[in-house]
């Protein structure tokens, strides 16, 4: 079993498996030498001749071999592992070029699982291809020719004997190898199916929860993993049964060439020297190609995932088009644009939208109507939409990623920090900021007072902000965000999952940023984007709704029965309160004493620490 492919993705790792090979040689001569050496003493022994020098020829002799063997054994595994390394590294590097090449709608091709399980512990298993199969796999082909080319001269027949039965062990794999294949994709399909629902379901939690459908996933993810419980004690099931047919050709061929020997030495044939090694090495010829059947299941393992993983690198990129857009004009315009994740169930049907340069734009709508997906076309990230979407004038299509990474920055609903300080992930957006220009950033998103009391810029972050708030790592992606500094900016639900403070903090930035930039709000929080210039309301993948708050809720449509069902919550969480002690009125009074002052200007400010209200938009 030889992928041509696989040996050429990785070319730096031939040098080191032939290194491993001819390691292994030097250490099989000098085993053979060992014998021969030892055998020669003994006949000198039985026939008297041997005397204290030899002794210490043997002694010596021994010792060398030894020491050679060891050595040579030693750094073949070194030059094994070191194409292991090169190899996880490449195919790694090789999985990660291609989900660039991609780009953002890459989960339209490939799972986030999968490629987390090609990248993890698809390397890891052919670490063991590259390390350890490969290598066996040419020396179980010259460690027999070898011992041939040494033993003929002591005995042709049980030598032609010993190396005419070597060809059983691999005769043996190739028979269970078309079991082996099926069993293998299983295999790793049950297991790629398995990871795939977990991701799902860790994602999707809160909605389980939510919905009270954690207990139906729960007997679901018990299904795949009983799938997957059976398709490994089948794969175990084959390889031991496999296992025990090499085991029967390797010693039992060993046997058959012993018992020719031995006939030959009663014959005269043979001296005790030569018989005395012949015996010894019998084991020689079959233990490679042995060792490399142990190996072979592993190595099944890695080619499955090898196939997967040339699924991914194989996967179709959309064309990349090289037109600029146009920075000091990006216009957003959508016309009919059509999405489905399955191909069969459509998210987005004929969707028109508009959000001309320096406008502040609302997307909002019940659950499930697609707010999140036409922000993901709006923002690169679902590629695979019908329709027309342009920017400054150029279809996204036809527009150059880098042009269109210049244009719009995306702060999803859950945005990830990476594992080091805060300084190396806002140095992310800008690489050659100044520390100043960091804590401008972080001032604007109300989040410096936390990050000095932290330790400043080179306070520690946890993977996925770990060790922070949500709140607090929320604002710390928006100051990365402003540090990016785009013409247009989209904030997909960047309010979700965290406290009043913070909320009220993102809102107040995002109208701030609503007067300088381009900005497209997605929310279900009808009160933060109560100012926007204009509001869409989606209800199933469609556009029923366009136009300000005041026209919306006038009108008594979709948008009308959100407000006052949130109305109505807001009004049951204060009910028995007095005005002044409850929490959510005070960002309405504020607003309110904030339009007294200002009736005619800006966004109004709202006190530090006031929490939204859902019903009427914050003083931010």
């Amino acid at each position: 079993m030889f992928d041509k492919r696989l040996l050429s993705m990785v070319p730096g790792a031939v040098g080191p498996i032939v290194a491993s090979v001819a390691l292994h040689w030097i250490a099989l001569v000098a085993n053979i030498a060992l014998f021969f050496i030892v055998g020669a003493f003994l006949g000198d022994l039985l026939a008297g001749a041997a005397d204290e020098a030899a002794v210490g020829r043997l002694m010596f002799a021994s010792a060398l071999a030894i020491v050679v063997r060891m050595a040579c054994q030693a750094s073949a595994q070194m030059m094994g592992q070191k194409a292991a390394d090169l190899a996880k590294r490449t195919v790694r590097q090789a999985v990660y070029d291609k989900l660039v090449a991609l780009g953002p709608a890459y989960r339209e091709r490939v799972s986030t699982s999968e490629a987390v399980q090609i990248s993890v512990e698809g390397a890891e298993q052919l670490e063991t291809y590259f390390g350890s199969y490969l290598p066996q796999l040419f020396y179980a082909v010259v460690a027999p020719l070898t011992l041939f080319a040494f033993l003929a001269p002591v005995c042709l027949p049980a030598a032609a004997v010993l190396l005419a039965c070597v060809p059983l062990i691999p005769l043996s794999i190739v028979a269970v190898q078309r079991v082996a294949k099926r069993t293998m994709r299983r295999y790793w399909g049950s297991y790629t199916d398995l990871g795939a629902l977990f991701l799902e379901s860790i994602e999707g939690l809160t909605t389980l929860k939510i919905y009270r459908a954690d207990a139906a996933q729960h007997e679901r993810m018990n299904d795949e993993a009983e799938t997957f419980r059976r398709a490994t004690m089948r794969l175990l099931r084959m390889q031991l049964n496999s296992i025990t047919i090499m085991d029967l050709f390797a010693f039992g061929g060993a046997a058959v060439g012993i018992a020719v020997l031995v006939w030959q030495f009663s014959l005269g044939a043979v001296t005790f020297a030569g018989a005395f090694a012949m015996a010894f090495l019998s084991a020689e010829f079959f233990l490679p190609m042995r060792t490399l059947g142990s190996f072979f299941h592993t190595a099944m393992n890695g080619m499955a995932a090898a196939e997967r993983m040339y699924e991914v690198l194989d996967a179709p990129e959309p064309p990349c088009g090289e037109h600029e857009v146009d920075l000091d004009r990006p216009d957003i315009v959508c016309r009919d644009v059509g999405y489905s994740y399955d191909g069969a169930r459509s998210v987005l049907t004929d969707v028109d939208f508009e959000a001309l340069a320096g406008s502040f734009v609302g997307i909002t709508g019940p659950s499930g109507s697609g707010k999140s997906t036409l922000a993901g076309v709006i923002a690169g990230v679902n590629g695979g939409f019908t329709g027309d979407v342009r920017i400054g004038g150029v279809s996204v299509r036809e527009a150059s990623r880098e042009s269109l990474r210049r244009a719009v920055t995306t702060v999803s609903f859950h945005s990830y920090l990476f594992k080091g300080t805060v300084r190396s992930n806002l140095l992310l957006a800008k690489p050659d900021a100044s520390d100043d220009e960091l804590w401008r950033a972080l001032e604007r998103t109300r989040v410096d007072g936390f990050v000095r009391s932290a330790g400043g810029l080179d306070a520690p972050v946890d993977a996925d902000g770990g060790n922070l708030s949500g709140g607090q790592r929320q604002r710390i992606a928006l100051a990365r965000a402003v540090l990016h500094d785009t013409p247009v900016y989209v904030f997909d639900e960047a309010t979700s999952n965290v406290d009043a403070e913070s909320e009220a903090a993102i809102i107040e930035f995002i109208h701030e940023l609503a007067n300088e930039r381009t900005v497209i709000m997605v929310s279900h929080r009808l009160s933060a984007i109560q100012r926007a210039d204009q509001a869409y309301v989606l209800e199933a993948g469609s556009v029923v709704e366009r136009g300000r708050h005041d026209e919306l809720v006038a009108r008594g449509g979709v948008y009308a029965r959100l407000w006052e069902s949130q109305e109505g919550l807001e009004r049951f969480a204060c009910a028995g309160e007095p005005a002044e002690g409850c929490e959510h009125a005070r960002p309405e009074r504020e607003l309110e004493h904030a339009r007294v002052q200002e009736p005619s200007t800006s966004h109004d400010g709202a006190c530090e620490g006031a929490e939204p209200a859902s019903e009427v938009a914050p003083s931010v």
